[in-house]
């Protein structure tokens, strides 16, 4: 089921990384690694994640940059699945700080 306003709200406070896309329902953040190397460890570390919930980011990879969009397409907006994502993928990147 999609997220409530006043659920999306309250968890993006704890994900101050990620915005609300600007033309559609969905959460989006540009995360920044050291290098390419970096970068594609984190996106291998979240696709293994997504396969596994099922669950698949849009994202855009270019050198040591990648831009994330999460939405729940059946549901026409952000659920708790992207919010889980989001909270996994900050996870990731962590390991990997810059």
């Amino acid at each position: 089921m999609k997220l409530t306003i006043e659920e999306l709200k309250a968890a993006l406070k704890r994900l101050p990384d990620w915005q609300l896309a600007k033309d559609r329902e969905a959460i989006s953040r540009k995360f920044q690694f050291v290098d390419f190397d970096a970068a594609f460890a984190f996106m291998t570390r979240t696709a293994l994640l997504a396969a596994k919930m099922d669950h698949h980011p849009e994202w855009f990879n270019v050198y040591n940059k990648v831009d994330v969009t999460l939405a729940t397409h059946d549901a026409g907006g952000v659920t708790q699945k992207d919010i889980d994502l989001a909270t996994a993928m900050d996870g990731y990147a962590a390991l990997t700080a810059r």
